[in-house]
C-alpha cells in the first residue's frame, strides 16, 4: 500500500480490558479515529471488585453490579475470622466477561472501530507512522497491517507491546493469579454471606500473598494467588474449597493469569506509544485491586495521547504515568512494603489479621479503598493506628487465636 492510499488512525488501541475500551470509549467520544484491538473470548481472573469511586468516575450502571457487599471476613493462619463491616458505602462487585464486553460495547458506540485479532509488531516509518500487524481472529495465518499515530499498549502483564518497545518491562514482577467460577452456595450462614468477601492469609493457600472467596450474586469466585514458583495455584483452590464446603458447588469455569503488582519505571517509548493498565503494573500490591487503576490508567493514557496529536511532543505521553502516580504513587508505595511485611510468614499474617480487628484500622482502611485516597481528615486516629502497628511489630500484643472453625458442615 503506497503512502498516498493508506488510511491514517489516530491511535490503535491494543487489548479490550477496563483500560483499553476505557481509553477507546473516551477517544471516541472525543471524535478520534480509533481502533479497538482485542483478543475475543478471553477473561482475566479477577475477583471483580469496585470501589463507588469507580462506578461514579466511569458511569458504570446498576445492570453491571451483580452484587454489593457490605463487609470483608479476615481469615488468619489459625482459621480466626475478623470481620471488618463497611460502614456508609460498599464494594461493588461485576462479572469480568460481561462487564468487559460491556465496556468494548460502550466504546463501539461511540465510536470506536472494534476488530478482533491478536497482536504481532509494530514498527515505526520515516514518517513516524506506526505501521501495526495483527492476526484477525478466525483467518489463520494471515496477517493484516493498520497505520496509526499512536498505540496505547493495554494488552496485559506480559504485553506483547510493552515488550517490544519499553526496555525492562518483561522484568515486571507478578503475582501468578487462579480462581474458579462457581455456583453460589444455595445455603447461607456465617461461614457463607453473598453480602460478604472473605480473604485468607494462611500460608498453606498462599506463601506470599492471599486467597479468596469472592461473591457475585448467582456466581462465586474461589481463587488464590503467589509469585512462588512450584506452588500449586489449582491445588490451594481445590483445599480451600473443601475445607469452606464449596467443593459442593457446580464448577463454571477456571481461569488464570499473571497479575503485576508493580508500575512500570517508563510507560512510554518516547514516540508515539504508551502503556496502560497491567500492561504498565497498576494493580495494587497487598490487595491486588485491578480494575478501577485499570480504567484510569486507561483515561489518563487516553488523554496523554490526545495532547500527544495535538501538539506532536511524545513528552506528553510521560504525563500519563506522571498524574497516576501523583494520584496513587504513595497508596502503591504503602501497600508494597506492608506485602512485603505482614505476609511474608504466618507469624506476621496472624498480627496483621488481629490489627484489622482495631476499629480506626477498619474505618481509614475503608474510607480509602471507597474514595481512593490516603485519609487525612483524621490525624488521631492515624496515631493510634502507628502506636498499635508499632506494638503488634515488637510482639507487644499478642496475636489472639482461636480454635480452627468447622466449616464444613455449614454448607
Amino acid at each position: 500500500m503506497s503512502k498516498q492510499t493508506r488510511k491514517i488512525h489516530d491511535v490503535v488501541i491494543v487489548g479490550g480490558g477496563p483500560s483499553g475500551a476505557t481509553a477507546a470509549h473516551d477517544l471516541a467520544a472525543k471524535g478520534l479515529d480509533v481502533v479497538l484491538l482485542d483478543k475475543a473470548g478471553r477473561i482475566k481472573p479477577c475477583g471483580g471488585a469496585i470501589p463507588p469511586i469507580a462506578v461514579k468516575e466511569f458511569d458504570i450502571p446498576a445492570s453491571q453490579i451483580v452484587a454489593r457487599i457490605s463487609s470483608a471476613r479476615m481469615v488468619s493462619p489459625t482459621d480466626r475470622g475478623v470481620d471488618m463491616p463497611i460502614e456508609g458505602g460498599f464494594v461493588a462487585m461485576v462479572d469480568r466477561d460481561k462487564f468487559d464486553e460491556w465496556l468494548r460495547e460502550r466504546a463501539a458506540e461511540a465510536g470506536a472501530n472494534r476488530i478482533s485479532g491478536t497482536f504481532e509488531t509494530l514498527e515505526y516509518e520515516d514518517d513516524d507512522i506506526i505501521a501495526l500487524s495483527y492476526q484477525p481472529k478466525g483467518e489463520g495465518i494471515v496477517t493484516t497491517t493498520v497505520y496509526t499515530r499512536a498505540v496505547i499498549g493495554a494488552d496485559g502483564a506480559r504485553s506483547k507491546v510493552a515488550r517490544q518497545r519499553i526496555p525492562g518491562s518483561d522484568k515486571m514482577p507478578c503475582v501468578f493469579a487462579y480462581h474458579e467460577i462457581v455456583k453460589s452456595p444455595v445455603c447461607h450462614g456465617d461461614e457463607f454471606d453473598p453480602a460478604r468477601c472473605d480473604v485468607y492469609y494462611q500460608g498453606k493457600l498462599s506463601p506470599d500473598f492471599y486467597a479468596w472467596i469472592f461473591p457475585h450474586g448467582d456466581c462465586t469466585s474461589i481463587g488464590v494467588g503467589s509469585a512462588v514458583k512450584g506452588f500449586s495455584l489449582r491445588g490451594a483452590v481445590g483445599d480451600l474449597r473443601a475445607v469452606t464446603g464449596t467443593d459442593a458447588c457446580d464448577l463454571v469455569r477456571g481461569e488464570g493469569a499473571p497479575i503485576p503488582l508493580k508500575p512500570l519505571k517508563k510507560w512510554h517509548d518516547g514516540r508515539g506509544v504508551v502503556l496502560a493498565g497491567d500492561a504498565a503494573g497498576v494493580v495494587a500490591p497487598a490487595s491486588g485491586e485491578g480494575i478501577y487503576y485499570a480504567m484510569l490508567g486507561g483515561r489518563l493514557a487516553g488523554e496523554a495521547v490526545e495532547q500527544f496529536l495535538k501538539t506532536g511532543k511524545s513528552s506528553e505521553l510521560a504525563m500519563a504515568r506522571k498524574r497516576f502516580m501523583k494520584l496513587h504513587g504513595r497508596v502503591f508505595w504503602v501497600l508494597g512494603i506492608m506485602q512485603k511485611f505482614w505476609y511474608s510468614s504466618d507469624k506476621r499474617r496472624e498480627r496483621f489479621v488481629s490489627m484489622c480487628e482495631d476499629e480506626d484500622v477498619q474505618r481509614l482502611t475503608w474510607q480509602a479503598y471507597m474514595h481512593k485516597e490516603l485519609v487525612k481528615a483524621d490525624p488521631m486516629a492515624h496515631m493510634r493506628i502507628f502506636f498499635k502497628d508499632t506494638a503488634h511489630l515488637l510482639g507487644f500484643v499478642p496475636a489472639v487465636s482461636q480454635p480452627p472453625r468447622d466449616t464444613k458442615d455449614a454448607h
